[in-house]
């Protein structure tokens, strides 16, 4: 993604190539697809209603926010379109440190609804890392991220995981992402980050997990696109704005954004 102020008057592309499409990058977020069709949305960033209608989704079911870093819930003004659909509150999950900040920034999102949904409904659930909990009819398993300024929430459904905004893995999750088929897992740039992992660390990562597919998200302008498809290992691959991962054979991680950097 670019950055302003470039020398060019075109904003600052790094080490990305801007004739590269997959080098444009909106901010992370993902929508993972039941067998019966409901939806979880996890995380709602200021790109959202451009990246729902260039997916094509009109319709979600919940909202998982793992945490409240503004590149992950400054959409949430557009969720009012989805409670219009739905005709009701839309239940979100977030552990309560997030959920508190939630309140604070939007707290008319949490007031009764308003006939017509003029402003985002939402109900409250707390819930907590290592728990296990089933939300629009898929089975997760929430997981302890180190973001070093924050905890953050991982998720794994079967043998789909996704590990956005981490520098460090805990012990306890890494035993839990274990016999992965596909992992979606942040990765900022090439060299180290305070906050973010940085490609040796998150390839660290992958030959201690071993899943049969990872594929790279929260992307700087540091990692292009084409190079990374030239230099990554078997198995390892940058994500793209709009991917569409099927996890065996039964249900489909569907990306808004696979690639975007954000903090």
């Amino acid at each position: 993604m670019p950055t302003l102020g470039g020398p060019d008057g075109h904003g600052n592309w790094g080490a990305c190539d801007p004739a590269e499409p997959a080098n444009r990058r909106t901010r992370s977020s993902i929508v993972i697809e039941a067998p019966d069709g409901r939806r979880l949305l996890v995380d709602a960033g200021p790109d959202l209603r451009a990246q729902f209608l260039a997916a094509g989704i009109a319709r979600i079911d919940a909202v998982l926010f793992t945490h409240a870093h503004a590149d992950h819930i400054m959409g949430i003004d557009e969720l009012r379109a989805i409670n219009r659909l739905i005709g009701r509150p839309l239940p979100v999950f977030a552990t309560a440190e997030t959920l508190a900040v939630l309140r604070r920034r939007f707290d008319y999102a949490f007031l009764p609804p308003t006939p017509g949904f003029y402003r985002p409904c939402l109900e409250p659930v707390p819930v907590r890392a290592g728990e296990a909990l089933t939300v629009a009819g898929i089975a997760l398993t929430l997981l302890r991220l180190d973001h070093a300024v924050m905890e953050t929430l991982g998720l794994r459904a079967d043998g789909f995981a996704y590990c956005t905004d981490v520098v460090r893995v805990p012990p306890e999750t890494l035993e839990a992402l274990h016999g992965l088929d596909t992992w979606v897992v942040g990765c900022f740039q090439r060299q180290p980050h305070k906050v973010h992992a940085d490609l040796a660390t998150v390839l660290g990562w992958v030959e201690r997990l071993r899943p049969r597919r990872t594929v790279l998200t929260h992307m700087s302008h540091d990692l292009d696109y084409a190079m990374l498809r030239r230099t990554l290992p078997p198995g390892v691959e940058p994500g793209r704005d709009g991917l569409v991962l099927e996890i065996g054979g039964a249900e489909d991680a569907q990306a808004l954004d696979s690639i975007a950097p954000g903090r």
